[in-house]
């Protein structure tokens, strides 16, 4: 009996739904998969890959890799979905591959079927990719299918984590395996390519290379013996794997044969790029545990160890063992020009200031070494995947990316290695990176980096409990049932979230939030989000928001001065917060006039009552005098009266 789609989620892209209940075991490529449907089509071939809360999915292939290609599981579309342990999940929906994965396959592969069935489709696919300017970095033994014997291999999802996280450390060339594991970034084709060659080389001998290695063993063994020497060992392989694979295998990049290449062997099989061994010095130089023979290994002992580096940078020894050891004058003058150039600097921060050195020193000595500093390795382009891992808890990976960001230090390593990047769109985005960092949290800052430059990174704080919210259509209604389980979804991991999402005509009421997060509670901006929220992605009413926004809009209904107009507003906006609808709610506080018209009667009364007030003043102080007039008037009055009677008594007598 199957299970039917939980109904209570939208389908994803709006039209794909997820059986949790049907996990696609080995499917993923070492990620969790699921059955999925097409509820247009009825298609049922389909899988939802699992994306994990602090690996973000690739948006610029999701983005830009929208048609199909032969013997590759593209992208159909990515979205929320329910998860297996009750809460929301995200998911890339794909093709399902058919078959099983070649790292399940034990027996040696001829070399007719490699070459038919793995190389020549390989060669399609990642020359499609090519001309997309897109790579798969996610070529290996698991994430590869064999639909039937004989057929063609599929090449498996790649879009759900950042490039090559899940990678092997057989599947890597050196300058990527040196890196973070979220930080090695998109590559290039030639990348995909050295994995290809590694994946020829497992199926030829029917073994997983390097097996039982953890990826600082393989680095080692690879600066020290090379790619090729090292994943093939004692295996015997036939001849045109051997000659294809040693191409492939090429520590240079720009040595290894291109995907257009690969799709004629013979040729590709002839092309041989003369690559001069690197120099090795007849003793090493030890810097802290490592041990250097050479300037790639001196490059990453360096890195390695930053604090041993930095001391014999110093001392003199690294340029004594250069020109002595080594004997490479030219690049021991490059290195003490380096030197030299932090001797003359004035720094304010001296660690600060070693560290970049040590960054220019290993660029120096090795140009295809990723980024160094302070021991954390990284690509440029996987500045954003590291910050989303270091979200997770890593402080001190956190701090170190923030330093990177602070002194635009991708610019000052482009500069070092120029030939080998493009300066100029480094520096261009360093200092972008850099502006944002500047600013004041939550309107910039980490953690608005961190959401600008991984677009589908999820909101986290309060909301990120319970929901996985990516886009500004999702968010008011994760709001909603936050707020109406008990939970408070305004904190700083919001206002960052709405930072970097938020669309330009809302730029002003989100800096208003930032402006005053942490003062006054700013109630307005927040209504204002609300109702656009509202409007634009989620037409239905939000009854426990709208109380929530009731209850904080007291100082607001407190400006009104009218009694009997403060107690009509607020029976009022209770009425609408039982609606839920945040537009009437906003014109019911937002009235200007209203106010004005408030205050002017305000003042009138104001005036009435200081004139009653003078009055009554007056009489109370004016008692005493108004008494001794009264008293006076009396005397009178009464002296008259007997007068008046004195006179009647004589005129009587007078007459009778």
């Amino acid at each position: 009996m199957q299970t039917q789609p939980d109904s209570s989620h939208a389908p994803i892209a709006g039209r794909f739904t997820v059986d949790i209940a049907r996990p696609l075991q080995g499917a993923g490529g070492g990620l969790p998969a699921f059955a999925a449907t097409d509820l247009r089509t009825g298609r049922r071939d389909l899988m939802a890959v699992a994306v994990g809360r602090s690996e973000p999915a690739r948006a610029n292939v999701l983005r830009d890799l929208n048609d199909p290609i032969d013997n590759l599981l593209v992208p159909l579309g990515v979205g929320s979905g329910p998860g297996a342990d009750g809460a929301q999940a995200y998911y890339v929906v794909c093709p399902a591959p058919a078959g099983t994965a070649l790292g399940l396959a034990t027996k040696p592969w001829t070399e007719a079927a490699l070459i038919a069935q793995v190389l020549r489709p390989a060669a399609m696919v990642l020359r499609q990719l090519e001309t997309r300017r897109l790579t798969h970095r996610a070529i290996r033994p698991n994430n590869v299918f064999l639909p039937e014997a004989g057929q063609p291999v599929v090449f498996g999802c790649a879009w759900a984590a950042p490039p090559a996280l899940h990678q092997p450390p057989a599947y890597e060339p050196f300058y990527s395996l040196m890196c973070h594991p979220a930080a090695r970034g998109d590559g290039s084709i030639a990348d995909d390519v050295y994995a290809l060659g590694c994946l020829l080389i497992a199926l030829a001998t029917g073994t997983a290379p390097l097996a039982g290695l953890d990826d600082a063993a393989v680095l080692r063994r690879k600066l020290e013996l090379g790619s090729f020497v090292v994943i093939v060992g004692d295996a015997r392989l036939p001849s045109m794997i051997a000659d294809l694979a040693r191409g492939m295998l090429a520590e240079d990049p720009d040595h290894r044969p291109t995907p257009s290449m690969l799709l004629d062997p013979a040729s590709a099989r002839g092309r041989r790029v003369a690559a001069r061994p690197p120099r090795r010095a007849p003793r090493p130089l030890s810097v802290g545990a490592t041990t250097a023979w050479d300037a790639r290994t001196l490059a990453y002992a360096i890195g390695k160890e930053p604090e041993d580096g930095v001391r014999a940078i110093r001392d003199g020894s690294v340029g004594n063992w250069l020109r002595r050891g080594l004997g490479d004058a030219a690049l021991c003058a490059r290195a003490d020009e380096l030197v030299r150039q932090r001797a003359s600097e004035t720094q304010d921060d001296e660690a600060r200031a070693d560290a970049v050195l040590a960054m220019r020193i290993i660029a120096t000595l090795e140009p295809l070494a990723p980024l160094y500093w302070r021991g954390v390795a990284l690509w440029p382009d996987g500045l954003g995947p590291a910050l989303a891992a270091a979200r997770a808890g890593d402080s001190v990976l956190q701090e170190r990316l923030a330093d990177v960001i602070a002194i635009e230090a991708p610019s000052t390593w482009a500069a070092v290695r120029a030939e080998r990047c493009d300066a100029l769109a480094l520096r261009t985005t360093a200092r972008a990176n850099q502006a944002l960092l500047r600013i004041r949290p939550p309107a910039g800052g980490i953690a608005r980096l961190t959401y600008t430059l991984n677009p589908l990174l999820p909101c986290g704080g309060a909301i990120g409990a319970a929901h996985w919210v990516t886009s500004l259509d999702a968010l008011a209604p994760a709001m909603e049932t936050t707020m109406q389980g008990g939970g408070h979804p305004f904190d700083s991991d919001l206002v960052s979230f709405l930072v970097a999402r938020v669309s330009r005509d809302l730029e002003m009421e989100v800096n208003a939030l930032a402006a005053h997060h942490g003062a006054a509670f700013p109630i307005m901006p927040w209504l204002r989000i609300l109702a656009q929220l509202q409007v634009r992605y989620a037409p239905h009413p939000m009854p426990a928001l709208a109380n929530w926004a009731i209850a904080q809009s007291e100082p607001a209904t407190a400006e009104w001065q009218n009694r009997d107009r403060r107690s009509a507003l607020r029976e009022t906006l209770k009425h609408f917060a039982a609606e839920g609808n945040f537009a009437p709610i906003i014109a019911a506080l937002d009235d200007p006039l209203g106010l004005e018209r408030d205050a002017a009667g305000a003042t009138t009364a104001h005036r009435a009552l200081a004139r009653i007030d003078a009055e009554l003043s007056g009489i109370a102080l004016g008692g005493p005098a108004r008494a001794a007039v009264a008293a006076r008037y009396g005397q009178e009055t009464t002296a008259a009266l007997g007068l008046t009677a004195l006179a009647i008594a004589i005129l009587a007598t007078a007459i009778g």
